[in-house]
């Protein structure tokens, strides 16, 4: 559910996350080509049903997100989930280590999988998200609620921070939009969390890549 609610959150945000599109390229579509990932991946874990064991969900999770990715933003999305996926697939139960350990995962991946990373973007702030979370199980902490909070608290910073590291930001005055749509699927998973009411159904897209 927390999946599905980040993916949803994504989508119902994309329009506003192609208007802060100015880096690489101000083409208007890291939204879209986020959405569409994760959208990908959301069709799979729907399909699954009510109950799927870790493993089956992370693999739905993995591929489907390859399957779909488009665009920087998008691919990089995908290496997230991919190493984030792959450090909890033989747990049942999420604990905060888990969680944390699994962010440091997807952030290692994502790195790996780009040839120059650059700071002030998505990456940044994963990356931003998953040192907290490092930091927070490190000091001992034990409730899940406020651990996920602090840690989208501090991704947020990071995000803010965006356009001190990228002078295009900056100039148009807008934070990273690869960043933002990453802190939307973050913030809709911990609506569910929450118990908030979200509307899970996914529909068959037919969006065709452009």
């Amino acid at each position: 559910k927390m999946f599905l609610a980040g993916a949803k959150n994504l989508e119902s945000n994309k329009e506003w996350i192609n208007e802060l599109n100015v880096f690489p390229v101000p083409d208007g579509d890291t939204g879209t080509n986020m959405t569409m990932t994760i959208m990908s991946a959301a069709k799979e874990v729907a399909a699954l049903g009510e109950n799927p064991d870790m493993e089956t969900l992370c693999k739905a999770i993995s591929s489907g997100s390859l399957r779909g990715a488009r665009g920087n933003s998008g691919v990089i999305l995908s290496q997230l989930l991919r190493g984030f996926t792959k450090a909890i697939n033989e747990h049942s139960e999420i604990t905060i280590a888990t969680l944390a350990n699994a962010m440091e995962r997807g952030v290692e991946t994502a790195y790996k999988a780009v040839m120059k990373p650059k700071e002030g973007t998505i990456l940044t702030v994963a990356r931003g998200g998953a040192e907290k979370a490092a930091e927070l199980l490190e000091y001992g902490a034990t409730d899940m609620n406020q651990f996920i909070a602090d840690v989208i608290a501090h991704s947020e910073y990071v995000l803010s921070q965006t356009p001190e590291m990228l002078p295009v930001l900056k100039q148009a005055g807008v934070v990273d939009s690869g960043g933002q749509g990453l802190i939307q699927v973050l913030k809709g998973a911990y609506d569910a969390y929450l118990g908030k009411e979200i509307d899970y159904t996914i529909q068959a897209s037919d969006n065709k890549p452009a």
